[in-house]
């Protein structure tokens, strides 16, 4: 698997390439979050959001399908007794109905062949009231992020959506999501957040 292989150096490459973005997003991110709140992180990676959310959260379960990023993660966030990991799919979430009161999916939604059926499921997990926070790269905003997609597919990404701004608006919509909020996180490749109130 990809991010299985490329987990040694993923943070390497997103410091070096994205570094503002990289370091920011999940500090925004966890202004949403909420001390007593318990949060679901779906697609964890190597923790760069969830060293954020578990200092503002009541309790976090940070999720991956890949082992190697779970691995990087542990590291990453040693030291937070309120954070567990575990490995998960987020077609296919083995948790209750209703069991969190914020739910995070970091750069994911444009890798799913099905993104709908993801955010179904995140969805389902969240409580009424609650909030899924969906930060994504909106990588058609510069030339230079067009030949970086290229080569992260050469290598073995596969990136069935790319977004801007309008765009990804556009997709919340078009699945019949509207009481969203944005805020982008601005960089070399942005990375725009939806904020999406459950009702």
């Amino acid at each position: 698997m990809f991010w299985n292989r490329i987990a040694g150096f993923y943070d390497f490459f997103e410091a070096l390439y994205n570094k503002q973005v990289y370091a920011n997003t999940g500090k925004v991110a966890a202004e949403f979050i909420r001390k007593t709140d318990n949060v679901l992180e779906c697609a964890c990676g190597t923790g760069a959001i969830s060293v954020w959310i578990a200092g503002a959260c009541n309790t976090l379960v940070a999720t991956d399908y890949a082992e190697n990023m779970l691995r990087k993660a542990k590291k990453k966030c040693d030291g937070f007794p309120n954070l567990r990991f575990e490995q998960a799919d987020i077609m296919k979430l083995n948790y209750q109905d209703q069991a969190f009161d914020k739910v995070v999916a970091g750069n994911v939604i444009h890798l799913l062949k099905e993104p709908q059926k993801a955010l179904a499921e995140l969805e389902r997990v969240t409580k009424p009231g609650g909030q899924m926070i969906i930060p994504t790269y909106i990588n058609m905003t510069k030339k230079s992020n067009r030949a970086t997609i290229k080569l992260l597919e050469l290598l073995g990404a596969d990136f069935n959506r790319q977004f801007d701004l309008a765009s990804y608006k556009a997709f919340f919509a078009s699945l019949g999501y509207q009481s969203v909020a944005y805020r982008v996180v601005d960089g070399k490749m942005p990375c725009a957040i939806a904020i999406i109130n459950k009702t």
